[in-house]
């Protein structure tokens, strides 16, 4: 059994903005070894709006955010958190808490050995966990019982607003 390779955190994040230029199908296995590279985050360093996109990766819930006019999330403070902020029929920015099942909170929660900024949504099993690419960038893994689909990940990332 081969282990993947280990990234510097500057090859991380030369690697991470590759792979968001991609048009088409990105590995899992490929992210796996740019979000280990990256650096943790606490949970203040969320704080603010952000706007999002993810990479295709073939997980079951690929396009369903764009289709549902997301834009981003918004993180007030560690308690009031809104995840899935879409635009309406006009534009206009909304919290959309029929499909987040509510909103969220922010927590420094241990993924992968490591303990890092990560939102927990009120009313359904999912946490995204975070990870810094620059000062304006994230990435995200979504995890929990109702993020993981077939023992895949959704993966994305936000851009500061």
């Amino acid at each position: 059994m081969t282990s993947a390779p280990t990234l510097t955190r500057d090859e991380a994040k030369a690697r991470f903005t590759e792979l968001r230029s991609v048009d088409g199908r990105v590995d899992d296995a490929e992210l796996d070894t740019v979000w280990a590279g990256l650096e943790t985050l606490r949970p203040e360093a969320m704080l603010g709006a952000w706007k999002g996109g993810e990479f295709t990766t073939g997980h079951p819930v690929n396009g369903m955010l764009q289709k549902a006019g997301w834009f981003g999330k918004t993180f007030t403070s560690r308690n009031d958190v809104q995840p899935l902020m879409c635009r309406n029929a006009d534009g206009e920015l909304y919290s959309n808490t029929a499909l987040g099942k509510g909103e969220a909170s922010l927590w420094a929660v241990e993924f992968r050995g490591e303990i890092t900024a990560s939102m927990v949504y009120d009313g359904q099993p999912i946490i995204d966990h975070f990870k810094k690419v620059d000062d304006t960038t994230v990435m995200g893994i979504m995890n929990g019982k109702g993020g993981v689909v077939d023992g895949r990940h959704l993966y994305f990332f936000l851009e500061r607003v």
